[in-house]
Protein backbone atom coordinates (compact mmCIF):
# COMPACT_ATOMS: atom_id res chain seq x y z
CA UNK A 1 0.00 0.00 0.00
CA UNK A 2 2.85 2.38 0.83
CA UNK A 3 4.27 2.16 -2.68
CA UNK A 4 0.91 2.92 -4.28
CA UNK A 5 0.44 5.91 -1.99
CA UNK A 6 3.94 7.08 -2.88
CA UNK A 7 3.11 6.88 -6.59
CA UNK A 8 -0.07 8.87 -6.03
CA UNK A 9 1.66 11.57 -4.00
CA UNK A 10 4.62 11.79 -6.37
CA UNK A 11 2.41 12.11 -9.43
CA UNK A 12 0.26 14.67 -7.63
CA UNK A 13 3.31 16.81 -6.90
CA UNK A 14 4.71 16.44 -10.42
CA UNK A 15 1.45 17.40 -12.14
CA UNK A 16 0.93 20.32 -9.76
CA UNK A 17 4.47 21.57 -10.47
CA UNK A 18 3.87 21.31 -14.23
CA UNK A 19 0.61 23.24 -14.04
CA UNK A 20 1.85 26.00 -11.74
CA UNK A 21 5.23 26.48 -13.41
CA UNK A 22 3.74 26.58 -16.90
CA UNK A 23 1.43 29.44 -15.94
CA UNK A 24 3.70 31.48 -13.69
CA UNK A 25 2.92 35.08 -14.74
CA UNK A 26 6.43 36.50 -14.29
CA UNK A 27 8.92 33.84 -15.35
CA UNK A 28 7.23 31.32 -17.67
CA UNK A 29 10.54 30.82 -19.50
CA UNK A 30 11.92 29.10 -16.42
CA UNK A 31 9.17 26.46 -16.45
CA UNK A 32 11.28 23.64 -17.99
CA UNK A 33 14.06 24.09 -15.41
CA UNK A 34 11.64 24.38 -12.50
CA UNK A 35 9.72 21.29 -13.61
CA UNK A 36 12.89 19.29 -14.15
CA UNK A 37 14.28 20.17 -10.73
CA UNK A 38 10.91 19.47 -9.14
CA UNK A 39 10.76 16.05 -10.77
CA UNK A 40 14.29 15.27 -9.58
CA UNK A 41 13.37 16.19 -5.99
CA UNK A 42 10.21 14.08 -6.00
CA UNK A 43 12.11 11.13 -7.49
CA UNK A 44 14.73 11.29 -4.74
CA UNK A 45 11.91 11.42 -2.18
CA UNK A 46 10.10 8.31 -3.38
CA UNK A 47 12.50 6.06 -5.29
CA UNK A 48 13.29 3.91 -2.26
CA UNK A 49 9.58 3.29 -1.67
CA UNK A 50 8.03 2.70 -5.08
CA UNK A 51 10.74 3.19 -7.68
CA UNK A 52 9.37 6.69 -8.35
CA UNK A 53 7.65 6.09 -11.67
CA UNK A 54 5.04 8.88 -11.47
CA UNK A 55 4.29 8.17 -15.11
CA UNK A 56 2.22 5.35 -16.72
CA UNK A 57 4.72 5.25 -19.60
CA UNK A 58 7.58 4.61 -17.15
CA UNK A 59 5.49 1.95 -15.43
CA UNK A 60 4.95 0.28 -18.81
CA UNK A 61 8.70 0.32 -19.44
CA UNK A 62 9.42 -1.12 -16.00
CA UNK A 63 6.83 -3.84 -16.62
CA UNK A 64 8.51 -4.74 -19.92
CA UNK A 65 11.87 -4.66 -18.13
CA UNK A 66 10.60 -7.03 -15.45
CA UNK A 67 11.11 -4.54 -12.64
CA UNK A 68 7.44 -4.42 -11.59
CA UNK A 69 4.81 -7.16 -11.67
CA UNK A 70 1.48 -6.84 -13.46
CA UNK A 71 -0.66 -6.33 -10.38
CA UNK A 72 1.59 -3.60 -9.06
CA UNK A 73 1.70 -1.97 -12.51
CA UNK A 74 -2.09 -1.74 -12.58
CA UNK A 75 -2.29 -0.21 -9.11
CA UNK A 76 0.60 2.13 -9.90
CA UNK A 77 -1.29 3.53 -12.89
CA UNK A 78 -4.49 3.90 -10.87
CA UNK A 79 -2.58 5.77 -8.16
CA UNK A 80 -0.85 7.96 -10.75
CA UNK A 81 -4.12 8.92 -12.42
CA UNK A 82 -5.73 9.65 -9.05
CA UNK A 83 -2.80 11.89 -8.13
CA UNK A 84 -3.06 13.68 -11.47
CA UNK A 85 -6.78 14.26 -10.95
CA UNK A 86 -6.27 15.81 -7.52
CA UNK A 87 -3.40 17.96 -8.79
CA UNK A 88 -5.51 19.20 -11.70
CA UNK A 89 -8.37 20.21 -9.43
CA UNK A 90 -6.10 21.99 -6.96
CA UNK A 91 -3.90 23.50 -9.67
CA UNK A 92 -6.85 24.90 -11.57
CA UNK A 93 -8.17 26.47 -8.37
CA UNK A 94 -4.81 28.01 -7.44
CA UNK A 95 -4.21 29.40 -10.91
CA UNK A 96 -7.55 31.15 -10.93
CA UNK A 97 -7.51 32.53 -7.39
CA UNK A 98 -3.79 33.02 -6.82
CA UNK A 99 -2.42 34.25 -10.13
CA UNK A 100 -5.79 35.57 -11.28
CA UNK A 101 -5.24 33.90 -14.60
CA UNK A 102 -7.17 31.34 -16.56
CA UNK A 103 -5.89 28.35 -18.43
CA UNK A 104 -6.24 28.35 -22.16
CA UNK A 105 -6.77 25.46 -24.50
CA UNK A 106 -3.82 24.21 -26.53
CA UNK A 107 -4.65 22.81 -29.94
CA UNK A 108 -2.48 20.62 -32.12
CA UNK A 109 -3.13 21.35 -35.80
CA UNK A 110 -0.63 18.68 -36.84
CA UNK A 111 -1.44 15.54 -34.87
CA UNK A 112 1.32 13.51 -36.52
CA UNK A 113 3.94 16.06 -35.47
CA UNK A 114 2.56 16.16 -31.92
CA UNK A 115 2.57 12.36 -31.61
CA UNK A 116 6.14 12.23 -32.89
CA UNK A 117 7.24 14.91 -30.40
CA UNK A 118 5.68 12.98 -27.52
CA UNK A 119 7.30 9.80 -28.83
CA UNK A 120 10.78 11.32 -28.97
CA UNK A 121 10.47 13.03 -25.59
CA UNK A 122 9.20 9.91 -23.84
CA UNK A 123 11.81 7.75 -25.56
CA UNK A 124 14.57 9.99 -24.20
CA UNK A 125 13.03 10.11 -20.72
CA UNK A 126 12.51 6.36 -20.39
CA UNK A 127 15.92 5.55 -21.89
CA UNK A 128 17.55 7.69 -19.19
CA UNK A 129 15.37 6.13 -16.48
CA UNK A 130 16.31 2.60 -17.52
CA UNK A 131 20.02 3.36 -17.76
CA UNK A 132 20.24 5.14 -14.42
CA UNK A 133 17.90 3.00 -12.32
CA UNK A 134 17.96 -0.54 -13.69
CA UNK A 135 21.58 -1.31 -14.61
CA UNK A 136 23.38 -3.42 -12.03
CA UNK A 137 26.73 -1.66 -12.29
CA UNK A 138 24.98 1.63 -11.47
CA UNK A 139 23.06 0.45 -8.43
CA UNK A 140 23.28 2.91 -5.58
CA UNK A 141 24.33 5.85 -7.74
CA UNK A 142 23.37 9.25 -6.42
CA UNK A 143 22.73 11.05 -9.69
CA UNK A 144 19.72 9.18 -11.08
CA UNK A 145 17.17 11.78 -9.96
CA UNK A 146 19.15 14.68 -11.37
CA UNK A 147 19.67 12.89 -14.69
CA UNK A 148 15.96 12.14 -15.05
CA UNK A 149 15.00 15.68 -14.04
CA UNK A 150 17.46 17.17 -16.52
CA UNK A 151 16.24 15.13 -19.49
CA UNK A 152 12.67 16.09 -18.62
CA UNK A 153 13.67 19.76 -18.53
CA UNK A 154 15.41 19.41 -21.90
CA UNK A 155 12.32 17.75 -23.37
CA UNK A 156 10.12 20.55 -22.08
CA UNK A 157 12.42 23.17 -23.57
CA UNK A 158 12.88 21.71 -27.05
CA UNK A 159 9.50 19.99 -27.54
CA UNK A 160 7.12 21.73 -25.15
CA UNK A 161 5.89 24.26 -27.70
CA UNK A 162 4.71 21.43 -29.94
CA UNK A 163 2.56 19.48 -27.48
CA UNK A 164 2.66 21.39 -24.21
CA UNK A 165 5.36 19.03 -22.95
CA UNK A 166 3.59 16.04 -21.47
CA UNK A 167 5.76 12.95 -22.01
CA UNK A 168 3.49 11.45 -19.37
CA UNK A 169 -0.16 10.31 -19.75
CA UNK A 170 -0.90 11.41 -16.18
CA UNK A 171 0.31 14.93 -16.93
CA UNK A 172 -1.77 14.93 -20.12
CA UNK A 173 -4.92 14.05 -18.21
CA UNK A 174 -4.14 16.70 -15.61
CA UNK A 175 -3.72 19.40 -18.25
CA UNK A 176 -6.95 18.32 -19.94
CA UNK A 177 -8.90 18.62 -16.69
CA UNK A 178 -7.62 22.16 -16.14
CA UNK A 179 -8.47 23.16 -19.70
CA UNK A 180 -4.90 23.33 -21.02
CA UNK A 181 -5.57 20.49 -23.46
CA UNK A 182 -8.57 18.87 -25.07
CA UNK A 183 -9.79 15.46 -23.95
CA UNK A 184 -10.44 14.76 -27.63
CA UNK A 185 -6.69 14.96 -28.26
CA UNK A 186 -5.58 12.76 -25.36
CA UNK A 187 -4.77 10.07 -27.93
CA UNK A 188 -1.79 12.21 -29.00
CA UNK A 189 -0.23 11.75 -25.58
CA UNK A 190 -1.30 8.17 -25.08
CA UNK A 191 -0.05 6.97 -28.46
CA UNK A 192 3.18 8.94 -28.45
CA UNK A 193 4.17 8.22 -24.86
CA UNK A 194 3.37 4.52 -24.77
CA UNK A 195 5.06 3.86 -28.11
CA UNK A 196 8.04 5.94 -27.00
CA UNK A 197 8.34 3.94 -23.77
CA UNK A 198 8.18 0.62 -25.62
CA UNK A 199 10.78 1.79 -28.13
CA UNK A 200 13.09 2.92 -25.31
CA UNK A 201 12.92 -0.54 -23.71
CA UNK A 202 13.83 -2.12 -27.04
CA UNK A 203 16.73 0.29 -27.52
CA UNK A 204 17.90 -0.36 -23.96
CA UNK A 205 17.89 -4.12 -24.49
CA UNK A 206 19.82 -3.75 -27.75
CA UNK A 207 22.47 -1.43 -26.30
CA UNK A 208 22.87 -2.73 -22.75
CA UNK A 209 21.76 -6.33 -23.16
CA UNK A 210 23.37 -8.77 -20.73
CA UNK A 211 25.13 -5.98 -18.85
CA UNK A 212 21.79 -5.10 -17.25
Amino acid sequence: MKKYLTEGIGTFLLVLIVLMASYHPETPQLAPLVIGLGLAAVIYAGEHLSGAHYNPAVTLAMLMRGRVDRNDAVYYVIAQLAGALLAALLGGFLLRCGYETDTHLHTYPNAVCAVFAEFIGTFALVFVVLNTLTVKKREGNGYYGLAIGLIYAVNMHILGNITGGGFNPAVAIGTAITGMASFGEIFIFMLGTLLGAAAAVTAFQLTVGEEA
